[in-house]
């Protein structure tokens, strides 16, 4: 047999390279593709549509894949919603070591980092969670949060701005905007 097919072993070896990492790929890209889709539907939505595809956003947001990241994501909302913000920075952060690719958990511990008032962390995590994930309208919202804690009206007009870009129906952006246009109003933008 091995006179027969004197490559079998390099075949056999080459076509399990090529299932094991086109697999992953070809789930990887239409997962991209209808992310990019349900993006696309979103900005176009009426109310009670964006409140679906909105879910459904946020529900591929929050998987990371792997169970133990999943459940220290968790830990670290359920802490942050106690009130234990250094119980929830904790937890995240080792989500973040684990796990640096994603992006919720840089924008969960930068929620945990602002309600701690360490705000310099805070932008550096939404940094990270939106060059890791730039249309998560979360995190744009959370940024303008930031700036408008820090009175940069301008600033964080802007960062709300975006976010309705991606989300217009985002009950939190529609009120910040509101809230900021007699601030900027007349200003240059």
């Amino acid at each position: 047999m091995a006179a027969i097919f004197p490559n079998l072993k390099a075949i056999v070896a080459a076509t399990l390279v090529t299932v094991m990492f086109s697999t992953p790929f070809d789930a990887f890209a239409q997962d991209l593709r209808a992310e990019a889709e349900l993006l696309q539907e979103l900005a176009g939505a009426d109310v009670a549509e964006a409140t679906a595809i909105s879910r459904e956003l946020e529900s591929r947001w929050d998987k990371s894949g792997s169970p133990a990241m999943d459940l220290l994501l968790q830990r670290g909302r359920d802490a942050l919603e106690r009130g234990d913000y250094i119980g929830a920075i904790e937890h995240l952060t080792a989500l973040t070591d684990h796990a640096p690719d994603f992006s919720q958990g840089w924008y969960e511990r930068s929620r945990a980092f602002f309600a701690a008032e360490k705000f310099g962390p805070a932008v550096a995590d939404l940094e990270r969670a939106l060059f890791l994930n730039p249309s998560d309208y979360n995190a744009i919202y959370g940024l303008g949060v930031v700036l408008e804690h820090f009175n940069d009206a301008k600033a964080a007009y802007q960062a709300y701005t975006r976010a309705q870009a991606i989300h217009p129906h985002h009950e939190e952006v529609t009120k910040a905007l509101e809230r900021l246009k007699p601030a900027i109003a007349g200003k240059e933008l």
